[in-house]
Formats: structure tokens, C-alpha cells, sequence
């Protein structure tokens, strides 16, 4: 490996400015929610798509592993760092042409760096009714990378890859991959066709390091007719498994109609909502009395339901009479709700006087942004809780959770969605979050009416070397555990990534003969679930 030869060489390709020395890497992107650290020799930015191919040649001669990232924004899975240390970071984040759009399809084609802020924007300013597929990492975060970590949102289209149709990307040798329809039968029916012909290889580029991916065309969800919002909370911890059968229920009956829906414990929206007690705790923890007093103060219950109907009016009025239908008895509170009429209770909420006031119009501007959410529009309602253990107030005008030294690692493990093991599943997050001193935060997000994932924010003092060890152990027990359980994440951040490959045999050994083929040197992303 010969660094200092390529980076001469991609100086003069990119411009002395967009090549970036060790130190002015390790400034630029060496900070991780995570608290991971990674050396980084060099990074560079590309600003035309058409210069990567060289990148990658010059790469290749010199034997120099590389790691590609979008906007960096990855929180709680490693923010912009590679797998391991020496890859030098090639930062696609310039990148940010919206390269096509059909206004009649609702077909967009974007490069690495468009946003979903950005994408937003473009779709009012030409008054396009679509909706962005937000995610609750917020506006500053990358679409493209987003749908190939198979990311999912809480939009019609929930499962972000799902909507890929066409991409095209770089290989480790520097030559250009282009699907078989693009190439055989043209750019829009590529578009407009998932699937292509002839072996399907667009997946390869998820969660891998096969190439690195410069455009993606992506289906935009339509926006209806009505959007509404079913609110609902259990009253008693007991009601999880009749509730987790009846929303099963919900959703095998009305599909399509019913997008995902969300079951939050009260620690998770606390989390959202109400200052940390940092003066309260019992052995490091807030104790059980102390979450009820909260919950009561900002009238949470013990689960908070959160869900979506999209369709006519006529439409999402029979829904709603099946939801009341399904959830009588069991659902406390519930209500359906536009964004318009959400926004209207947050401005009637914060009217309130006093402490009360505060309290109830902090939980109604959450509900509030959280249904601008739902509607497509990308805003930052889910990123407080990365910053409910930070003393540090956001630095800029959009948060930015490494930057501010928040603590934030995610477990996010599929759950077969019966109601006994979603009971089991609590039962053991709750025993090993507390073994390391971690608050249990827990939402369940239907995928489907068989399957959930569940994410867990490990929120922790990053600036504490023993909270971060803490954190670390405790996301290591609960894949370790829940994994014999039955539950296993469907991604994984930088610090799992050789764990999961470890628990593999014929899968890893297919991978590393493609890796053989394409990537002989094994310069594109090492580490990278390989």
C-alpha cells in the first residue's frame, strides 16, 4: 500500500482543497455517537460524479482500502467512520443533483447527497403531491444511503428499498455498473421496473461493499387524499399483548390503508419529551416510581400507540371504524387526528398555564411534528432523545448528534410479532438494559402483520469512559441474548458488523467469492459485513 503516491494522484484529479490530510480527516469526521474510533489517513471530496472512476483506478494501483459515505449522518451505527481502521474516507456528500424526476410517476433519480430536506423542498417548490420517505434521523440525512442500509419509515412505502428501482454504481476497479433494463430496454422503463432482467443484482449493493453506488432512482409514495393519525396509549402494562393481537389483526384486514404502526413504552417518549431527572436516580437508573410520576405529569401511559391511515376520506373513515372496533377495550384515548388538527392542540397546549402548560404543550408539539412526519415531511421530533444524557445543547441549526456529543448506539432487532414473544422481548431488554445501567427505551414498528422491528436507543454519557464501556456491553449482551431468543438486528452499526459475520458460514463464504471477483485487493470498504 503505497497512500502517499495516491494521494498525490488525487490531488491533481480533485483538486489540492478536496483531499483532505489525516488530521483534517480525523477533525472533519472522526466523531461518532457510537464513541468508536477509527484512524483515517485521508478523505476526499467528490464534487462530480464523473471523477470517481479515476478515484477508484488510482485506488486500486496503489492498493488503498477506500470507504465511501453519503451526508455521514449515520447515528447510532457509526456516524461517517469506516468498519476499521486505514480506509481513507471518499465523501460523496457534494453530490446533491436531483438528476430526474416524472412528475407524472412520481419517479425521482438523486445522487448520494440529496437529503431528505432537500428532497422536500424540491417537491414544493413545484408543488409535486408526493412524499418524501422520512425516516426519523432527521432532514440532513441522506435518501440513497438510507434505502440501501434497507432503512425503513413510517410512510405508505415503509420498506425504503422497496421503492428502488434503477441505480447505477463504481466498482472497486474503477469501471461503471448499470442494471441490464437500464442498459437493454432504457433509462425510463428501468425506472419504472424493479426488477430489470435477468438476474437481479441491484440488492448486492445493500449493506455491502460490492460498489459504490453515485444514483438511485426511488418511487415516491402518492400523497392521498387524507392523512390521519390513530392516537392511542394502554393505561396498564398488561394490555401489550392484547393490543400487539388486535393491531396484527388492524393490519391483515386493511392493507394499504393502515401504514406502520407504532407501540412506544413510556420511557421512549419520555425520552422525547421531558428533561432527563439526572438528580433522581436509584443505582444510576430512574427508578419505577419516578417514570410514573413523569408519566403523569406529561400524561403518558404506560404504551403509546402511534399510527397511520392514508387514503380517500371515505376511505380512512370505514378504517377508522374498524380500528375503534378492534382496539374497544383494550386502547385508552384514542383519537384520530390531522396534521392541521395536531398543530391546532400544540398552540392550545402551550396556551396552558404554568408548569402544566409546559409540560402538556412539550408532549403536544411532539405529537404535532410527529404527524408532519407521517405526512412526508422530514423534521427532527425523533432526534431529542439521542440528546436526553448530553448537557450540551444542539450547536447549530440542525442537530447533529456526533458533532454535540451526544451518546447513541441502536439495536434494532426483528421480532416475530406474536404477542407472547413481544412480551418475552421486553421482558429481557428491560433485564440486560438494566444490568448495565442503561434506560430500557423501547418502540416496537410493525414491518408487517407477522413481523416487528424494535429499536432500542442506548443513550449514554459519551464523555464517561465507564458509560461508554457500559453501553458497549450492553449492546453487545443484547444481540448475544436476544439472538438465543429468537430476535436478531436487521443491521448492525461498525462495532457489530465482525460479530455478525462470525454467526455465518455459507452465507459469508458465497459473499467473499463475489468479493474475489470484484474486489480482489479487498480495498472497497474492508470490514464492511465481510
Amino acid at each position: 500500500m503505497d497512500i502517499d503516491a495516491a494521494v498525490v494522484e488525487w490531488r491533481q484529479r480533485l483538486g489540492a482543497e478536496q483531499v483532505l490530510d489525516a488530521q483534517r480527516a480525523q477533525e472533519a469526521y472522526g466523531a461518532d455517537t457510537a464513541a468508536n474510533e477509527r484512524a483515517i489517513p485521508a478523505a476526499l471530496r467528490i464534487l462530480d460524479s464523473g471523477l470517481l472512476p479515476e478515484v477508484m483506478r488510482i485506488a486500486q494501483r496503489h492498493k488503498v482500502p477506500v470507504h465511501p459515505i453519503s451526508t455521514g449522518h449515520n447515528w447510532g451505527y457509526g456516524t461517517a467512520l469506516p468498519p476499521g481502521d486505514g480506509s481513507v474516507l471518499i465523501d460523496l456528500g457534494g453530490l446533491q443533483k436531483i438528476l430526474h424526476f416524472d412528475a407524472e410517476f412520481g419517479v425521482v433519480t438523486v445522487e448520494p447527497g440529496v437529503t431528505q430536506g432537500m428532497l422536500s423542498d424540491f417537491l414544493d417548490a413545484g408543488q409535486h403531491p408526493f412524499l418524501v420517505p422520512v425516516t426519523g434521523a432527521g432532514p440532513t440525512c441522506s435518501l440513497l444511503s438510507n434505502a440501501l442500509e434497507r432503512g425503513y419509515g413510517v410512510t405508505p412505502i415503509t420498506d425504503h428499498f422497496a421503492a428502488v428501482t434503477d441505480v447505477e454504481a463504481v466498482l472497486a476497479d474503477g469501471s461503471v455498473y448499470r442494471t441490464a433494463m437500464h442498459e437493454a430496454g432504457g433509462e425510463e422503463i428501468a425506472r419504472l421496473f424493479k426488477y430489470g432482467i435477468g438476474p437481479y443484482s441491484v440488492g448486492l449493493f445493500t449493506q455491502s461493499a460490492f460498489g459504490i453506488v453515485t444514483k438511485m432512482s426511488i418511487v415516491l409514495a402518492k400523497r392521498p387524499e387524507c392523512v390521519k393519525v390513530c392516537l392511542f396509549s394502554l393505561k396498564d402494562d398488561s394490555l401489550l399483548e392484547a393490543a400487539a393481537a388486535a393491531i396484527r389483526n388492524v393490519l391483515s384486514r386493511l392493507p394499504g390503508t393502515v401504514g406502520a404502526i407504532n407501540l412506544m413504552n413510556q420511557h421512549r417518549v419520555l425520552a422525547m419529551s421531558a428533561p432527563y431527572p439526572e438528580g433522581r436516580l436509584v443505582n444510576g437508573l430512574i427508578p419505577p416510581n419516578v417514570i410514573s410520576e413523569l408519566g403523569s405529569q406529561y400524561q403518558l401511559f404506560p404504551w403509546t400507540g402511534f399510527g397511520t391511515l392514508y387514503g380517500t376520506k371515505g376511505v380512512v373513515a370505514a378504517a377508522q371504524k374498524e380500528i375503534r372496533r378492534a382496539l374497544a377495550g383494550i386502547a385508552s384515548r384514542l383519537i384520530f387526528l390531522t396534521p392541521s388538527m395536531a398543530k391546532t392542540l400544540a398552540r392550545a397546549a402551550g396556551r396552558l398555564p404554568g408548569g402544566l402548560g409546559e409540560r402538556i404543550g412539550s408532549t403536544a408539539q411532539t405529537l404535532a411534528l410527529s404527524l408532519e412526519l407521517v405526512a412526508g415531511r422530514p423534521n427532527e421530533t425523533a432526534l431529542p432523545l439521542a440528546y436526553w444524557r448530553n448537557p450540551n445543547p444542539p450547536k447549530g441549526q440542525f442537530r447533529d448528534p456526533a458533532r454535540d456529543g451526544s451518546g447513541l448506539i441502536w439495536y434494532a432487532p426483528l421480532v416475530p410479532m406474536r404477542p407472547s414473544t413481544m412480551r418475552a422481548y421486553v421482558k429481557m431488554v428491560h433485564e440486560v438494559t438494566a444490568r448495565h445501567g442503561i434506560e430500557p427505551l423501547i418502540t416496537f414498528t410493525t414491518l408487517s402483520d407477522k413481523l416487528v422491528d424494535s429499536t432500542v436507543p442506548i443513550v449514554f454519557k459519551r464523555d464517561d469512559p465507564k458509560a461508554v464501556a457500559a453501553a458497549k456491553a450492553c449492546y453487545a449482551e443484547l444481540v448475544q441474548t436476544g439472538r438465543a431468543a429468537g430476535y436478531f438486528p436487521y443491521r448492525v452499526g461498525i462495532g457489530g458488523m465482525q460479530t455478525v459475520v462470525g454467526l455465518q458460514d455459507t452465507a459469508r463464504t458465497f459473499h467473499a467469492r463475489l468479493h474475489d471477483c470484484l474486489d480482489p485487493n479487498g480495498i472497497l470498504s474492508p470490514g464492511r459485513y465481510r
